[in-house]
């Protein structure tokens, strides 16, 4: 099978692109990525010379060079998104740009040349906010509420894929995963920026009274739920894709982080609160389980350690990941201090 993984480059793209060629060796994966600034090779350097892989740098919004790329293949795994809520607050044109028009693009392309199956990546933002005193879950017949820049273009790409299997036939799944969290993650995200902040010595920022909650998903069980999704999910369906972790607030992130590394809390640094701070996420992946057999196998304590680690043991990276052009977005959004 030949696979169209667009953002492969990104973290959860280049995770998943090392996860199949591991499980998948029969297969070929194309990397489709525009090289932005969260798109990083380095995430896949051991894999670049393998014979089951193949790079090509390009733009989801270029009809031309997407049609052009998509010849021959047999699944698209779209990743490729402006994903930051920040940065969609700040600039939210690029991503109805990116992640509405570039999808319609790849819809597109795909349905020209005859793809078998077109799985989008999406996210539980799109479904809104829950209090912190309701018990209850997103789940795939959730109402789209979507509350920011960053929320209301990735549902806009749902629609369009929903709707290109309704109008045109395409084959398409999509799954709406949870807060990914896990190595090769870019660090203006929760959990690398309070990890590397502190291994630079520097305090981690905690919007608002840090009370936000989240369903923290470790990036190998996503991957595998996707797999599991391309094989045995049915054309036109939804999947949600969440963590074992529960509901876990990210003051509390924070201090698991800090008793981690054996900082204490005075390396917490509270910020203004950014506007339209949705509250509380919570997936319900049922669904997910009962049809694919599917279920995520890592505990979040225990992967967030091994997450710490791997930041430890991969200081080059970020190092370099946060210079530039990362700092100057870092001053603009959090101050100089």
């Amino acid at each position: 099978m030949k696979l169209f993984v667009t953002g492969g480059a990104g973290f959860i793209g280049s995770n998943f692109i090392l996860y199949w060629i591991k499980n998948h060796p029969e297969d070929h994966i194309i990397n489709f990525d525009k090289l932005t600034y969260a798109g990083n090779l380095e995430n896949l350097k051991d894999i670049e010379d393998s014979s089951s892989y193949t790079f090509i740098r390009g733009d989801i919004r270029d009809p031309k060079t997407v049609e052009q790329s998509l010849k021959g293949v047999d699944t698209v795994v779209h990743f490729a998104a402006e994903s930051h809520v920040d940065r969609s607050i700040m600039e939210p044109a690029a991503f109805v740009e990116t992640n509405v028009s570039g999808t319609q693009v790849l819809l597109d392309a795909a349905l020209k040349e005859g793809v078998g199956r077109f799985h989008h990546i999406s996210t539980d933002e799109v479904f809104g906010s829950l209090t912190l005193e309701d018990t209850s879950k997103f789940t795939e017949m959730t109402a789209y509420n979507p509350r920011s820049p960053y929320a209301a273009s990735k549902a806009g790409s749902d629609h369009l894929v929903r709707a290109y299997y309704t109008t045109y036939g395409l084959p398409i799944t999509i799954t709406n995963c949870s807060n990914n969290f896990g190595p090769y993650q870019f660090p203006e995200k929760f959990i690398p920026l309070a990890i590397t902040n502190l291994l630079e010595g520097k305090k981690v920022p905690v919007y608002g009274d840090g009370l936000y909650v989240r369903d923290w998903l470790y990036v190998e069980d996503h991957c595998r739920a996707i797999d599991l999704v391309l094989q045995k999910g049915k054309s036109g369906e939804t999947y949600c894709v969440g963590g074992m972790g529960g509901d876990v607030n990210n003051l509390s992130v924070v201090k698991k982080i800090l008793d981690i590394l054996g900082e204490d809390e005075s390396m917490i640094e509270f910020v203004k609160d950014r506007p339209g701070h949705d509250r509380r996420y919570a997936v319900d992946w049922s669904k997910t389980r009962e049809e694919l057999d599917w279920e995520p196998e890592h505990d979040f304590d225990e992967w967030l350690s091994k997450t710490v680690a791997w930041y430890q043991d991969h200081k080059d990276w970020w190092k370099d990941v946060k210079s530039g052009a990362y700092q100057d977005y870092y001053n603009k959004q959090y101050g100089n201090g």
